[in-house]
């Protein structure tokens, strides 16, 4: 009768001791899943005058616009804002996020402007805190070098850059 007791009393109270102060220990890690990357906003720096001088345009990660030299911003209708990717991977990632080179940006009407990639938001590094099908968004800035109105003449100056984000 004791052996009884023991067996079919103290036995499942232990499983339960185990398991109560244990919960997560039997619980299986999320296996590795490749970071997906889309585009949801292409870096714009809107319209601006440029005088003798030239000067430079910054957007920054932000959205905010700061110009330097004889650059007139104007407010024609043309949205400035930064680059924006969104980033859908596990949580607990850590992504860094490298810029690449400066590069060229050809004009309507002649003339090249050279972009340089700034800062981003989330700073880089950091933790990926939202779990797929959601998305984290990353906002990069940038600045442009404008030279006087002749190097420079109006129009749209277009380009491309790369980003690299690694997965950690």
């Amino acid at each position: 009768m004791k052996n009884a007791l023991i067996k079919y009393i103290i036995l499942p109270v232990l499983l339960l001791l185990l398991q109560a102060v244990a919960p997560g220990a039997f619980a299986q890690e999320d296996p590795p899943r490749p970071m997906q990357l889309s585009t949801y906003q292409h870096l714009s720096f809107g319209a601006f005058i440029n005088g003798n001088n030239g000067g430079t345009v910054t957007v920054d990660a932000g959205g905010n616009r700061s110009v330097t030299g004889d650059i007139i911003p104007v407010f024609l209708g043309v949205q400035y804002h930064p680059a924006i990717f969104e980033v859908e991977a596990n949580p607990g990632v850590v992504i860094s996020i490298l810029n690449g080179p400066d590069v060229v940006l050809s004009g309507s009407n002649g003339g090249s402007i050279i972009l340089h990639l700034e800062g981003s938001l989330p700073l880089s590094p950091f933790i990926n805190t939202t779990r797929p099908p959601f998305r984290t968004q990353v906002m990069i800035g940038g600045t442009i070098t404008v030279g006087n109105s002749l190097a420079n003449p109006p129009g749209d100056y277009t380009g491309q850059f790369f980003v690299t984000f690694v997965q950690e």
